[in-house]
């Protein structure tokens, strides 16, 4: 599905983005070298071990990152203008090596640019972590474990060409 154009998007509305992500030690392995975050709760072992969460936690910014990649395809996928903020950043639990997530976004505002030709749109983006299933009970209970606002300068249909 390609991404909505201005005039598709309605105050309100919630998109389910289908698309989920199964986080390995490898994609946070990967992140944290990739920008140069040694943080030893993201890596070391034995030191996450000896902190509340007793494991090691998945990068709280590549877990946003995946997010907004998750939700391109029903949002801005080649009607994207440019993303223009992420704010009021929250990870209100953590993530961990083998959590499985899934992504919505609702509609906060939207508005035209001053020249018309173009609209801002703003979005609450959450992320949810889907409950462990692994002793075979199913679980309808998912946790948020990331939430902001990403507001994006978008393409008018009439002026996509």
């Amino acid at each position: 599905m390609s991404g909505l154009y201005y005039e598709e998007f309605e105050v309100g509305q919630t998109i389910e983005h289908e698309r989920r992500r199964t986080i390995s030690e490898s994609d946070n392995q990967r992140f944290c070298d990739m920008t140069m975050n040694q943080q030893p709760l993201h890596l070391d072992e034995s030191f996450a071990a000896d902190t509340q969460f007793g494991e090691r936690l998945v990068n709280g910014i590549y877990t946003m990152a995946l997010a907004v990649g998750i939700s391109i395809p029903e949002t801005t996928d080649g009607t994207i203008v440019a993303n223009l903020s992420y704010d009021e950043v929250s990870h209100p639990n953590p993530v961990f090596h083998g959590d499985t997530i899934r992504v919505q976004s609702t509609v906060t505002d939207k508005r035209e640019t001053s020249d018309g030709e173009r609209g801002i749109v703003t979005m609450h983006v959450e992320v949810f972590k889907l409950p462990d299933t692994t002793d075979g009970e199913p679980r309808d209970d998912e946790t948020l474990v990331c939430e902001f606002e990403r507001t994006v300068l978008s393409l008018k249909r009439e002026n996509a060409e």
